[in-house]
């Protein structure tokens, strides 16, 4: 089984989120592998173990798209567990939306697969720096294969794979042909950390770079050019005011119910 995992390379939530330049992307600076994709290459790793893994002829591809930093994830991704690497990295990227995003990717992939066929795409349910949820849908409308989103299990048996989705009120279970794209949710697993054997393997493991000439994407299809969205201002959020404090003077219950309608919370 062929696995394409998504990671993608976001800001680290310890520290405050910024745009810059005059698109008002996102700055990268201090960038780690996305938390929500750890789901998805564990699913993955699962899915080839079970299956005896690299030795049976099973492998997971984990692909990050991004300027030069965001190998990290990809390198994270390989100390993890992963086979094999593939980091798409181009100047006209950069402001790409989840648009351009996906047909950059589905590209990528479709490139990945040209030797032997992609069997799965796994994606975390969201990137946690975008968390607009919108790539996955828009790839496995773009490469046609069928999707199932926000996953809480996933199985494959034969030739097709089993997965729940689970609702407020009720779970699914959704049944889908490989080859597949599915997104999981944090639910699924419980992602491992790298131990030491795994980052000492990892140096001697392929990572594939790629731009868009060598998946033959044009340019003007990508990055801002080809994006159906753009952020036109952004504002850094004003500091919080201080509170209002209210002393207990006999009379603090009626200073609260009055503070409250003030507010219309009541």
């Amino acid at each position: 089984m062929k696995i394409v995992v998504l990671v993608k390379h976001v800001p680290d939530a310890q520290f405050d989120r910024h745009l810059t330049g005059p698109g008002n992307t996102t700055d990268r600076d201090e960038s780690i592998l996305s938390e929500l994709d750890e789901y998805a290459l564990e699913a993955a790793l699962q899915l080839s173990e079970a299956r005896g893994g690299a030795k049976a002829g099973n492998e997971v591809i984990a692909l990050s798209m991004g300027p030069a930093g965001a190998v990290n994830a990809v390198k994270k991704s390989l100390q993890i567990g992963a086979s094999s690497g593939a980091h798409l990295s181009d100047d006209a990227l950069a402001g790409s939306d989840a648009a351009a995003t996906s047909l950059a990717l589905a590209a990528a992939i479709r490139y990945l697969g040209a030797d032997s066929p992609v069997d799965l795409v796994l994606t975390g349910m969201a990137s946690t720096d975008g968390e607009t949820s919108l790539v996955p849908a828009q790839l496995a409308e773009r490469l046609g294969l069928p999707q199932v989103t926000f996953a809480s299990s996933l199985e494959v048996n034969g030739e097709r794979i089993v997965a729940r989705r689970d609702g407020d009120a009720h779970a699914d279970t959704v049944e889908a042909s490989l080859p597949a794209l599915v997104s999981v949710t944090d639910q699924i697993n419980e992602p491992r950390y790298p131990n030491f054997k795994g980052i000492l393997a990892a140096k001697k493991k392929k990572i594939t770079a790629l731009t868009l000439a060598d998946i033959g994407v044009d340019a003007a299809q990508v990055g801002a050019a080809g994006s159906l969205t753009a952020v036109e201002t952004a504002e850094a959020r004003p500091p919080r005011t201080a509170g209002t404090i209210i002393t207990d003077e006999g009379d603090a219950g009626i200073k609260l119910v009055e503070f409250l309608a003030a507010q219309k919370l009541l």
